[in-house]
């Protein structure tokens, strides 16, 4: 394995995740990057499939980084509540209660119909620190219902890291930084304000950007094409990592933010 301050990734790969029940293969996109083109981008992923296939690409020794947008953990005050430790205990309990959790709806989850916002502690340090754009900021994982929901989808992914992370990948921040690694992202801070629901708002970025027009097919492939430029134009901060020792981060884990993005 490389220790990430080796040298930076030569392959970065950008998943946009879906955690829908059924179906989610469709709209799980994965956009891959070489020498700052795009060489890959298609939906399909069934969730061993993509496995396979990260885990193929990580064989090549030119390091590969991969980001998925959805959240690595959830707040430092739930984990104390369920008793869990940090984030790689939390995706174990994640796949045995998630689905319940989705199900039920109990607080602190809510979105679902009947089910209001209750009081409490919403966001992650890092999903309130990280820098807005265009007014928009993260969304609290204990949504999993209504528009622009975030919760199912980071349920139904966490699972996906322990897969990752016993096929030999780096959690980063959960592990020390090594390629391969996989980080949590936030599309938004690549794409910036741009209105992604709008095809033509779609076309006119991708078109700047000297993309293929298939990158503004819809919201999940334009998101996972233009994060994956964004990564590989990141690369040497991607080599440059730290490990991080601070509890909080330990625990609910970190974004990684593009340098002129960052929240002081």
């Amino acid at each position: 394995m490389l220790m990430a301050g080796d040298r930076s990734p030569g392959r970065v790969v950008a998943v946009d995740w879906s955690g829908r029940a059924s179906g989610a293969a469709r709209y799980r996109w994965a956009a891959e990057v070489v020498d700052g083109q795009l060489v890959s981008l298609r939906d399909g992923w069934e969730i061993p499939t993509l496995v396979d296939h990260l885990r193929a690409l990580a064989t090549d020794d030119v390091g590969l980084a991969v980001g998925l947008d959805f959240s690595f953990s959830l707040p430092v005050w739930f984990l104390d509540t369920i008793g869990v430790a940090d984030g790689p205990e939390l995706w174990d309990v994640v796949e045995a209660e998630g689905e319940r959790w989705l199900r039920e709806c109990a607080p602190p989850f809510w979105g679902r119909t009947g089910r209001p916002r209750p009081e409490q502690t919403h966001w992650r340090e890092t999903e309130a620190e990280v820098a807005a754009v265009g007014g928009i900021r993260p969304k609290s994982s204990f949504q999993v219902g209504g528009a622009g929901s975030v919760g199912t989808g980071s349920l139904r992914g966490m699972p996906l890291l322990t897969r990752l992370r016993d096929a030999g990948f780096s959690i980063w921040p959960f592990d020390p930084p090594r390629l391969p690694m996989v980080m949590e992202v936030w599309p938004r801070q690549f794409t910036g304000p741009v209105i992604k629901r709008r095809a033509d708002d779609r076309m006119r970025h991708v078109t700047q950007r000297g993309l293929p027009v298939a990158a503004a097919a819809n919201e999940d492939a334009f998101d996972a094409a233009v994060t994956a430029l964004g990564l590989w134009g990141e690369r040497e901060r991607l080599a440059a990592l730290p490990t991080l020792t601070d509890p909080v981060s330990r625990r609910e884990g970190r974004i990684f933010s593009p340098g002129l993005r960052s929240a002081p």
